[in-house]
């Protein structure tokens, strides 16, 4: 392949610059250049409604980790309570069943004597 000197190179650029362009290439060239602004805007618009849908889902996925959150405490709050009431139950059952023992034993010493 042959090498072009920098001369041949800036003739060659020279035979296309726009004072050497033929009507009809330079209308072209525009109708090309306007539909990729066109183009390009439509883009940028439908890139901009994903970010706008993006954020929003973002929002919406925030306000649903707080509510998660919030009944998350309140559902441990109802654990602690519930077991509580149901340690005080097992300790007065165990008080109960202590004594039941106690006077079962007393009465079946009384009744071996």
């Amino acid at each position: 392949m042959a090498e072009m000197t920098k001369k041949e190179f800036l003739e060659l650029l020279d035979e296309f610059s726009e004072k050497n362009l033929d009507p009809k290439f330079r209308e072209f060239r525009e109708d090309i250049i306007h539909r990729f602004h066109v183009i390009s805007e439509d883009v940028i618009s439908k890139v901009q409604l994903v970010a706008e849908g993006v954020a929003n889902l973002n929002e919406k996925l925030d306000r649903h980790i707080d509510e998660n959150k919030r009944e998350h405490k309140e559902i441990l709050a109802a654990i602690k309570f519930s077991y509580a009431e149901l340690d005080k139950r097992i300790t007065v059952l165990e008080i109960e069943m202590q004594d039941l023992k106690r006077r079962v034993d007393t009465l079946e010493r009384r009744s071996i004597s």
